[in-house]
């Protein structure tokens, strides 16, 4: 029996996503997670989707 995978949204911040194998990302490509726990961009601007690169950090709040 594997451990559940959890996903914790970060206020203005990423999604973290502890205790999975693979991220599938919105085009269906699998990544595969080599960390146990990986920050998902939740903004949408990462340069490094599906994982956060902080770019959330420069974007206004007004802007979201």
């Amino acid at each position: 029996m594997t451990a559940p995978v959890r996903v914790q949204p970060c206020l203005r911040g990423p999604v973290l996503v502890r205790g999975a194998d693979v991220v599938v990302d919105e085009d269906g490509v699998e990544h595969a997670v080599r960390r146990p726990v990986v920050a998902v961009c939740a903004c949408g601007k990462s340069a490094r989707k599906p994982w956060c690169d902080a770019t959330h950090k420069s974007i206004r709040d007004d802007a979201r």
